[in-house]
């Protein structure tokens, strides 16, 4: 695509993406090496002008994802290479008031081994080749869940920070955060104060994310944005902008629990500005949809945008992630098709 119509979708002041900008936060020798996927997004000082007069064009945006699944047809053996690639970018997620410490351990029995060992062996893979992005729950449940991961090598991610109305007191969400870090949690799913969004209150949303990344320390931060409750893709675009300068590692649409979650409209917004982001600083940030994600053909539509937009690298977990859980019945149904030329009930495909 090209670039002005790049630019018809969401551009800055004037015409075309600012001048980069280094990195403040980063030595010469780190920002060299941002092309690695282990290094971070160390953020870079509030500058007001990143997010003055960003503007996005509503029905470009519109054509854009119109054209997501009509221009790329993936099928038979791509299509399940692309399913397998997806399940290993799932946040498997149990987050509901009557969760227990039994279901986390059965959620993470299937994060290990998340496709039929059957289906598994009949795609040529070995017995434990895939496996999902990470685990999702609640703070009171990190400590089951690192315990039932170990060694396995999938994070443990917790929401925090009073999730998902995020309306807790900032010390007690500090708190929350050091708490999750200290029970295992490697990612930290945030959320952020809608109210400083729908203020226009930048450099509040600034502090407030910068404040979280350091109680995470070690651990990654993914910052919710809550797009259903933000109102517009102007504020998705600046709210998006603000947390990587911040330091976010990922940016993530949902909770899951709004009236809107994940969109394409609103994931397109979001990783143009994680691409307007890397090319003003070098860094590259993940980029994270939940809520909605919940069928085979949805997941394609979003990897082709990841693919289109960003690269390669962002199909990857380290770059990507769904948050998701009957999304992977669905695809093991999908691959189960594939294998057999048979779809098979919902109920032959558990998520826990």
């Amino acid at each position: 695509m090209s670039d002005a119509s790049t630019h018809s979708i969401v551009a800055p002041h004037g015409l075309g993406i600012a001048p980069h900008a280094p990195a403040a936060f980063d030595s010469p020798d780190a920002q060299d090496a941002q092309d690695a996927h282990d290094v971070r997004n160390r953020g870079v000082p509030f500058d007001a002008a990143w997010i003055d007069g960003l503007r996005v064009n509503h029905a470009a945006v519109e054509r854009r994802t119109a054209t997501l699944a009509a221009r790329r047809s993936v099928k038979k053996d791509a299509q399940a290479a692309w399913l397998l690639k997806a399940v290993t970018c799932i946040d498997l997620t149990t987050l509901n008031g009557d969760d227990t410490e039994g279901r986390v351990r059965r959620l993470c029995a299937k994060a290990r081994r998340p496709v039929r060992a059957d289906l598994v062996e009949a795609l040529g893979l070995a017995p434990d080749a895939i496996a999902t992005g990470a685990v999702c729950v609640y703070h009171r449940f990190v400590a089951a869940a690192a315990d039932a991961l170990a060694g396995a090598g999938i994070p443990v991610a917790a929401v925090s920070t009073g999730f998902p109305a995020g309306l807790n007191p900032h010390r007690l969400k500090l708190e929350e955060i050091a708490a999750s870090v200290a029970d295992g949690a490697a990612e930290i799913d945030i959320v952020v104060t809608r109210e400083h969004i729908l203020t226009g209150n930048w450099r509040a949303l600034y502090d407030e994310v910068r404040d979280f990344r350091a109680a995470c320390g070690a651990a990654h931060l993914k910052a919710i944005l809550a797009t259903g409750d933000i109102r517009t893709l102007a504020n998705v675009a600046k709210a998006s902008m603000v947390c990587m300068m911040a330091g976010a590692d990922f940016i993530k649409t949902s909770t899951g629990k709004e009236g809107v979650n994940a969109t394409l409209d609103v994931s397109l917004v979001m990783v143009r500005m994680i691409r307007e982001f890397r090319e003003r600083t070098g860094a590259r940030v993940g980029f994270k949809p939940a809520g909605g994600v919940s069928s085979a053909k949805s997941v394609l539509a979003y990897q082709v945008l990841m693919k289109e937009e960003l690269g390669r690298d962002w199909l990857e977990p380290s770059l990507f992630r769904i948050g998701a859980s009957s999304l992977l019945a669905d695809i093991e149904r999908q691959l189960e098709h594939h294998v057999t030329g048979r779809y098979s009930a919902f109920n032959r495909h558990p998520v826990a």
